[in-house]
């Protein structure tokens, strides 16, 4: 059979049901999650299968040693934790170490920080979960252990990366079996990564024995942060000249806190921290419910140019304000108030765009001036090959259980982006690309402190009526992608898998974040279109002064840095209906019953 194009309407199945539901970026790893379900575990158990699977069967995009932040709704207290999932920067590292040793530059195994995704699934199943660590990371090391077969967005990316790869030998072991890039189709197996998986459940197991379910995760831990794993992390950092130590590690403990939150309509919608840009689509939210958006009509040109206005002023505070609550005083409460989105509407001018990131509103608690290291880059480069292919991505999933236990997470930073620990199957976080090595910047680099993440998963509630998680992979385009996905929902009705494959469009015109060193790529007045919408409407903005560029009609393509695959599932909770959705334009998939 003749493989789909790109312009070609893909059919994907409505997975619904009426007990219990999982959406995640591969297949397999919403699988993982539902065989946790229907054994009895919870949402929370769920999710931390499906995102340690993802670990592995998107290896390249998600690291079991990465970061993973992530909301969960607790149903019988009705209330929405976050928990960061993201580590920080080593004590090693400073400003001024960056710039008297590598030119104010961050590069590879420079960018490490500490990783964040072990203890957040740690302190999940602690908290919140039912079930051990070796329970729901049995898919898992299956699946590493076993192999599973390759498919043809991980070959590609293997494909992409040959050169990279054939540098370090730990890493071609992996990635280049028999000196090669193994094809589509063929059985691919991580068995490093198994063994360190089945180690973890091992030194759990044993933990339990002594003090029970507490105890072994507490054992499991210890063994990641302060024993063998760790030990083989600082070596190898020392070895390739990191700054990651053990004593880095040893005390790090995953925050759980409370959600960022907005109101929009009826529904209050929830985001992670100003440590990652959930806020901005927060604050997009805010500025856009002031618009009769239905009346304006989907992807007309009046809703598209409000929208990107919208994510223009969002994300110009987010440039010169976010950054680590720890370090830096965000005024979250202000940037999130009716008070400002009124202010931050009044600078959307109805028939004329910025024609580059506005000005950062003016707020009480604020006073960071904007920031100087941002520069201009080409106004529109090719829609394709103009990232970095090296360039670690996320995924994500997300499980309502049939208690309405919700969780929603975007693991990320996969092998690649730093060579592989030897006999750990892993590489850690190299995350610290979101931070900056200029000291005036919000986010600069410091030790203890996390770097800004893009990752930013949502989690909407209509009080008793109906619960909606949702999120995606694609650096800066996650908070565009959530966004319009929410308003095809909210706004215009859309069940979700509609409202998942609807065309899409987003903009650059502000500096990006994963491009760690100066100049940082920025698109002043950038607006990238699916193609599926009409061409006419892309003159009609061109015209407003929008500098349109056109994606392919599903999106760039699989292994661009922008590509946003969102994975949701609404659950009505008056119909005991769940609809799970998942995203056509890459490597998906979703369950129900």
């Amino acid at each position: 059979m003749a493989a789909m194009t790109k312009d070609q309407q893909p059919y994907r199945v409505r997975y619904w049901g009426v007990r219990h539901a999982a959406s995640a970026g591969h297949y397999l790893a919403a699988q993982a999650a539902f065989q946790v379900l229907e054994s009895g575990g919870n949402a929370i158990d769920a999710g931390v299968a499906g995102g340690i699977a993802l670990g592995v069967v998107e290896s390249l995009m998600v690291g079991f040693a990465g970061v993973a932040p992530i909301l969960i709704y607790l149903a019988d207290k009705n209330e929405v934790v976050s928990v960061s999932g993201v580590g920080p920067h080593p004590r090693l590292a400073t400003c001024d170490y960056f710039h008297k040793h590598h030119n104010g530059l961050m590069d590879g195994i420079m960018q490490t920080v500490v990783p964040g995704a072990p203890d957040a699934w740690f302190t999940c199943l602690e908290r919140f979960g039912t079930m051990s660590f070796a329970e729901v990371a049995a898919a898992s090391i299956r699946y590493a252990r076993d192999g599973f077969v390759m498919y043809p967005l991980m070959a590609e990316n293997i494909q992409n990366r040959v050169a990279l790869f054939s540098q370090d030998a730990p890493t071609a072991a992996i990635y280049l079996p028999g000196g090669r890039p193994p094809a589509v189709g063929e059985i691919f197996y991580q068995k490093d990564l198994a063994k360190t998986l089945q180690f973890l459940a091992d030194e759990e197991t044993a933990g339990a024995k002594k003090g029970g379910r507490a105890a072994g995760l507490a054992a499991a831990r210890r063994a990641f942060y302060q024993g063998d794993i760790a030990t083989a992390i600082e070596r190898h950092q020392k070895e390739k000249g990191g700054l990651l130590r053990v004593e880095d590690m040893a005390g790090f403990r995953a925050e759980v806190e409370p959600p960022c939150h907005v109101r929009f309509g009826a529904t209050d919608v929830y985001s992670v921290g100003p440590w990652g840009q959930g806020p901005g689509m927060l604050e997009a939210l805010n500025i856009l419910s002031g618009f009769d958006l239905k009346a304006l009509g989907h992807n007309s040109v009046p809703y598209i140019h409000a929208v990107i206005e919208a994510i223009k002023l969002a994300m110009a505070d987010r440039e010169v304000y976010f950054g680590d609550p720890k370090f830096v005083d965000v005024p979250i409460d202000a940037l999130l108030s009716a008070a400002h989105a009124d202010a931050r509407r009044k600078m959307i001018r109805p028939d004329q765009a910025w024609p580059e990131m506005p000005p950062a509103g003016k707020v009480p608690g604020g006073k960071w001036p904007s920031p100087t290291s941002a520069k201009a880059g080409s106004v529109m480069p090719a829609p394709a090959g103009s990232v970095d292919v090296f360039a670690n991505d996320t995924s994500y999933v997300c499980v309502i259980d049939r208690h309405g236990n919700t969780f929603s997470g975007t693991p990320s930073d996969g092998n690649g982006g730093a060579p592989i620990v030897p006999g750990t199957g892993m590489s850690p976080s190299t995350r610290g690309k979101g931070s900056r090595t200029d000291p005036k910047h919000t986010a600069h680099v410091a030790p203890g402190r996390r770097p800004r993440m893009t990752n930013g998963p949502v989690l909407a509630l209509g009080g008793k009526r109906w619960i909606l998680p949702l999120g995606t992979p694609g650096s800066d385009n996650q908070l565009q992608a959530n966004l319009q996905v929410l308003l095809n929902v909210f706004v215009f009705g859309m069940d979700p898998q509609d409202a998942v494959e609807a065309p899409r469009f987003n903009t650059h015109s502000f500096p990006q974040t994963l491009i760690a060193n100066p100049p940082h790529d920025y698109q002043p007045g950038s607006l990238w279109l699916e193609s599926r919408i009409a061409r006419e409407s892309g003159d009609a903005l061109a015209r407003m002064g929008h500098k349109v560029g056109w994606w392919p009609a599903w999106g760039p393509d699989a292994g661009h840095m922008d590509v946003a695959t969102v994975c949701t599932i609404l659950a009505d909770r008056e119909k005991g209906v769940l609809k799970a959705a998942h995203d056509p334009r890459r490597v998906s998939g979703a369950v129900a019953v």
